[in-house]
């Protein structure tokens, strides 16, 4: 396993306490990151119903899976075999037959169903159907938001957290590096993609990759104004900005980093669009430190792109750790104005800086985790536009 049953044990009691204080018995989690987090369930399974059950008395969660996906669980979570409930393949796309069928003849089973119960109401693959399932399933139980819940437990990480985050950022720094290398005038972006998947599964000498919640993103010419672009066929041309956009994984732990590169001599607006925006993020970074707000890293970063007149409406970071398709994000921590979340040691997150001009555009970003008297940047790759 990846953590110790001691670690696992202090998750659940953090999880619990917030619960207890959310009045919340019974929660279900829907989310996969919270189900890796809270079990150690890892598998590639998430396309279809499953979850985990916390109930405020019991000293372990219940993981409730597939039959198929059975194996999986018991191989990589540390629960007790009675912990883990099996549903069986007859509810496999059978409509309006649903695992959640099941999940709730559990639930009255056990005689929690005029308990109150937390669910994960915006958590990805948590679908309409579970939670008509569960709405009309359980029709005494008190049924609210459980608002992220675990994933505000998951805010401040371990040391177990951290190392494995920092082996990430080995492999992102390495992969940045191949990236920087492969994209030249003629390549096909396609293939750049294809060595750059590799060296982040490739990993370290010491450490291998795994596949990251989120693919490359590789937005390229006037693709560099919008966001969330990946690679086609097109071949890359002289004059143009590639942005780069990655992260190494190890143990679905993610520290990613966003560059830019110029084929071809840069104009004089992309190189002073991206001395802003380093000048902008390292101002940001210059606040982070325990006891500081969000808010505080957010105001200084703006302080700089309202120097230089460049408006960016999106927010300039947010909380990461765990990650699974198709988000990095924890969903929590936003570097925005009015986040007035309180910075604590080990808390993470990725801050980034992208800004786009109608059709271009330049990005950077770093991820960053709190210490106890200031700040540390786990990946260690120069911002500056890379020009070839």
């Amino acid at each position: 396993m990846s953590f110790t049953n001691q670690e696992f044990k202090t998750r659940l009691n953090n999880v619990k306490k917030s619960m207890q204080k959310n009045g919340i018995d019974l929660l279900i989690s829907h989310d996969t990151a919270n189900m890796y987090y809270l079990t150690g369930y890892d598998a590639w399974s998430f396309y279809y119903a499953q979850c985990v059950l916390v109930h405020v008395d019991l000293d372990e969660p219940l993981c409730f899976v597939r039959a198929q996906d059975a194996g999986g669980a018991f191989i990589k979570t540390y629960l007790k075999k009675e912990n883990i409930i099996i549903y069986n393949e007859n509810y496999i796309h059978k409509w309006p037959k649903h695992p959640y069928d099941y999940l709730v003849q559990i639930i009255k089973e056990r005689k929690w169903d005029k308990l109150s119960i937390g669910l994960e109401m915006d958590a990805h693959y948590f679908t309409a159907f579970c939670f008509e399932k569960i709405k009309n399933g359980l029709p005494n139980a008190k049924i609210k938001d459980s608002e992220r819940l675990v994933n505000w437990v998951r805010l401040v990480k371990s040391e177990a957290e951290i190392n494995y985050m920092k082996s990430a950022a080995l492999i992102t720094e390495k992969a940045m590096h191949t990236a920087m290398n492969v994209i030249n005038i003629d390549v096909r972006q396609c293939d750049a993609v294809g060595e750059i998947q590799k060296s982040l599964f490739y990993g370290t000498e010491n450490v291998g990759g795994e596949y990251a919640s989120i693919t490359t993103l590789l937005p390229t010419g006037p693709g560099t104004s919008a966001s969330h672009l990946t690679a086609t066929q097109d071949k890359f041309k002289n004059g143009e900005s590639t942005i780069i956009e990655i992260s190494g994984c190890v143990k679905r732990y993610h520290a990613p980093l966003a560059r830019t590169v110029q084929l071809g001599k840069p104009e004089p607006k992309k190189v002073d669009a991206m001395n802003a925006t380093i000048e902008a993020l390292n101002e940001g970074i210059n606040v982070v430190k325990p006891g500081n707000l969000a808010n505080d890293v957010a105001q200084e970063f703006w302080k700089v792109l309202d120097k230089y007149k460049i408006k960016k409406e999106s927010r300039t970071g947010y909380s990461i750790g765990i990650g699974y398709p198709p988000d990095w994000g924890e969903h929590t921590l936003n570097i925005y104005k009015g986040d007035m979340t309180v910075l604590k040691p080990n808390v993470t997150f990725h801050m980034i800086a992208v800004m786009q001009f109608g059709d271009w555009g330049v990005e950077a970003s770093e991820s960053i985790r709190v210490t106890e008297n200031g700040n540390e940047l786990l990946n260690n790759f120069p911002k500056e536009l890379h020009i070839k």
